[in-house]
């Protein structure tokens, strides 16, 4: 899943682990899902490393806040993968590549085929269908109430108003 604007509000440029502000429900939904037999992985653009207005070491600090915050709602992220270079700058996993999808796959023995990415962007929803993983969901928190509506192709996604609504979604299928 993505992270800022799915599972967490997007704060422009957060990097500070004292403004982490979980969208209500998110760590349940979190637990929830893992306790369902999910995995979570965690895959995130932060161009402000690149373009010098904070550090990979301040990303790192805000991750671990999000791992012990999911960690007592009873989540555990088997990885959080973050592409710090700016959009202009070359990049291995900036989403919406598949790489970081291909690394989780290939660390952790996931059949992309049988997995789902959630995210809040069409980027997000892109590194999912070029991973060919089997659905990308878009939620509406973030900016994914404007992606809906933009006009953009999103090749029939569904569409959930939170990563809460999205993860019952899948546990009931």
């Amino acid at each position: 899943m993505d992270r800022d604007g799915t599972l967490i509000v997007d704060k422009d440029y957060l990097h500070k682990p004292g403004e982490v502000e979980f969208f209500p429900g998110a760590l349940a939904a979190c637990s929830a899902a893992q306790k369902a037999g999910f995995l979570l992985v965690l895959v995130t653009n932060q161009s402000g490393v690149g373009r010098g207005y904070f550090t990979m070491a301040d990303v790192e600090q805000v991750h671990d806040h999000i791992r012990f915050e999911a960690e007592k709602a009873g989540a555990e992220f088997s990885d959080i993968y973050t592409a710090p270079e700016a959009p202009d700058q070359p990049s291995r996993g900036r989403k919406p590549s598949p790489q970081f999808l291909f690394d989780a796959r290939d660390k952790h023995g996931i059949n992309l085929s049988n997995s789902y990415m959630v995210g809040d962007k069409l980027i997000d929803l892109e590194c999912g269908w070029n991973a060919g993983v089997k659905e990308s969901f878009l939620v509406r928190t973030g900016y994914g109430s404007k992606v809906e509506k933009s006009g953009q192709d999103l090749r029939g996604t569904k569409v959930f108003d939170s990563i809460k609504e999205c993860v019952d979604h899948l546990i009931k299928k």
